[in-house]
């Protein structure tokens, strides 16, 4: 007898890609908000984590609308891990966007109406509203098929029951094709729509649970609904502003919100949307979640969206704003002036700030392991050693980088354990900013359009990096 072959097939649960952040779980702070050393993937930033924490609390409580913080700091200090942390912190039911600051000018819209449309995006609307269902056991469904074939429609019946009830419905055409869509029998617990006439399968009941019958892994198994049969229940809908306004635009229409191409919105349509969600609040129907809009880079911004953010924020409906740069005292862009972080002296006004430490080199050591068994490497004790150092004295980042570099070396030399080795290759192999900058300075001459007066001795790559 051959052997039949069953072809293999994996299931992929989540998109295995490892991010940047895609260690962090949440802020790792305890029920007080005091921050745990290491926990859900953070490290050290004991005063930033715990501030953040205080946001999220004001956040959750819904006592901090139309306010904005800034989380400032060197580059590699955690201010987007901390951005990350809060998003997941907050849960799937407060809405969350992230924009970076040059994806502004990218876009096939104008910049206000981009910052707009990720405003409205950070803006949930919780929609209740109530709907009579009839949730109960099938006990039979008896279908009628007539002999001839198009001579007459199907008619059935369906009888339901509760532990209390029992009754017998007609079923038309439609109400026996939802059925047989879907795969409804005896035994099922099933709720209907009376409005949409919408099935919906709860589970199979207790009392038909057999353990002889052949069963699959997702069957679920419920208790027969109590009480009467036909109940009014009250469904919560979630959706964000800026979906509310896609859909009601006349020229994109539902489909845009699949296509991402949702072009400019008009400012009649969105007024039309905030009165009528003003109506449903008042009417207690709806209520505003305000969520939370991250822009990085936040410098790259220029005047004339600052000035934006600065009115946006002033609007009943606005969301947290959280903003990060990594800018000292800059040029704000479209001006001459100078001013902090590059953001113009009356915005910073507004902004609660968050600074971030660098890493000490217990806290880098703590990080690289973290993101070794994020990125399933092997790392012996000397490696991990030799690391920190390397990530003390150039860059947190940089030494990130070379753990998979290492551990592919590893591999080459078919060795289990990324040894000191391993990291040596990979660190000659790969330059950090320093060492490349050294290089420049003794081979500018080969380089086009070289500026060399511009650095003339001295501490050359520190130099460099002022211009």
């Amino acid at each position: 007898m051959t052997e039949l072959k069953l072809s293999e097939s994996r299931d992929l649960t989540r998109i295995e890609r490892i991010g940047a952040h895609s260690h962090i779980r949440g802020l790792g702070l305890d029920s007080s908000l005091e921050p745990r050393d290491v926990s859900e993937g953070m490290v050290g930033q004991a005063q930033a984590r715990k501030a953040a924490g205080v946001i999220l609390q004001m956040i959750k409580d819904g006592k901090i609308a139309g306010r904005a913080i800034l989380l400032a700091g060197q580059p590699g200090t955690g201010k987007t891990a901390i951005a990350m942390g809060m998003a997941k912190s907050l849960g799937l039911e407060t809405p969350f966007s992230m924009l970076s600051g040059s994806e502004i000018f990218s876009l096939e819209m104008s910049k206000t109406e981009a910052l707009m449309q990720a405003f409205r995006k950070s803006i949930g609307v919780r929609i209740k509203e109530e709907t009579e269902i009839i949730e109960g056991e099938v006990v039979e469904i008896q279908i009628d098929r007539p002999a001839v074939s198009g001579a007459a429609s199907k008619t059935g019946k369906l009888t339901l029951k509760t532990t209390d009830m029992e009754t017998v419905y007609d079923l038309g055409t439609k109400m026996i094709e939802a059925l047989g869509k879907e795969k409804v029998q005896s035994g099922d617990v099933i709720a209907i729509d009376k409005a949409s006439g919408k099935i919906t399968k709860l589970g199979r009941s207790f009392s038909r649970s057999r353990d002889y019958d052949a069963m699959g892994p997702q069957t679920k198994f419920v208790q027969c609904p109590d009480g009467e049969l036909q109940k009014r229940k009250e469904v919560v809908h979630s959706v964000t502003l800026h979906e509310i306004d896609v859909i009601n635009s006349r020229t994109q229409g539902f489909l845009a919100l699949f296509t991402g191409d949702t072009g400019e919105i008009r400012a009649e349509v969105r007024e039309q949307i905030d009165m009528k969600v003003a109506e449903w609040r008042e009417e207690g129907k709806a209520e505003i979640v305000p969520g939370v809009l991250f822009i990085d880079e936040v410098h790259m911004l220029d005047i004339e969206c600052f000035s934006f953010l600065n009115r946006a924020l002033e609007n009943e409906m606005a969301p947290i704003l959280v903003v990060a740069t990594n800018r000292g005292i800059t040029s704000i862009r479209g001006t001459n002036y100078k001013s902090p972080h590059g953001i113009p002296i009356d915005l910073l006004d507004r902004l609660l700030i968050i600074t971030t430490q660098p890493y000490s080199e217990d806290e880098i050591r703590k990080i690289l392991d973290i993101r070794c068994q994020e990125e399933d490497v092997e790392m012996s004790e000397d490696a991990k050693q030799l690391l920190t150092k390397i990530g003390h004295e150039t860059s947190l980042r940089y030494a990130i980088h070379l753990i998979t570099a290492s551990a592919l070396n590893c591999q080459k030399r078919k060795g289990m354990v990324v040894e000191v080795q391993d990291i040596t290759r990979v660190y000659s192999l790969f330059l950090d900013v320093r060492r490349s900058t050294q290089y420049l300075m003794e081979y500018q001459k080969e380089y086009m359009f070289n500026e060399a007066s511009i650095v003339d001795g001295g501490d050359a790559d520190a130099d460099a990096m002022h211009d």
